[in-house]
């Protein structure tokens, strides 16, 4: 490991802690040339191919789920950290399967799934844009379905 500080190799781990919050061990390291400290985190690193609706994949990018979720979830009380349980949930249950490509429109339904439980509005929000409702009718027919 690079210090980003003076770009040295000599770093050493002093501290590791599991997160509980999602798949990552939690590194503090501390160069041996300038003494600087940060923290690093590792996560599992089996890649899972999103294969988007018109036939390009891309690999999951967890940044690009919270961007979305942060959009849907805007002046709502909801907390980054819950955010990024609801990600790592679904993280969770894709590495569960055997298969490593999954289409855009799974992980769409496994996130409204979630946010249906945890916020309505954001679950409105979300569907909007991820259904792309062409009309009032289709809006309306979502809430329906909520009530």
């Amino acid at each position: 490991m690079y210090c980003p500080q003076c770009g040295r190799e000599n770093t050493r781990v002093v501290d590791s802690r599991m997160q509980e919050s999602s798949n990552a061990i939690k590194r503090r390291r501390e160069c041996r040339d300038c003494g600087y400290r940060f923290t690093t985190f590792e996560r599992c690193e089996d890649p899972i191919e999103v294969l988007k609706s018109s036939g390009a994949t891309q690999p999951f990018d967890r940044g690009k789920l919270l961007a979305g979720l942060m959009r849907a979830t805007s002046k709502r009380d909801i907390d980054v950290k819950s955010l990024n349980e609801l990600i790592d949930d679904i993280e969770r249950e894709l590495r569960s399967r055997t298969r490593t490509t999954v289409t855009s429109h799974e992980i769409g339904d496994m996130v409204l799934k979630r946010l249906e439980s945890l916020d309505k509005v954001a679950y409105i929000r979300f569907a909007s844009v991820y259904r792309d409702f062409k009309d009032i009718d289709e809006f309306v027919n979502e809430l329906d379905k909520l009530r």
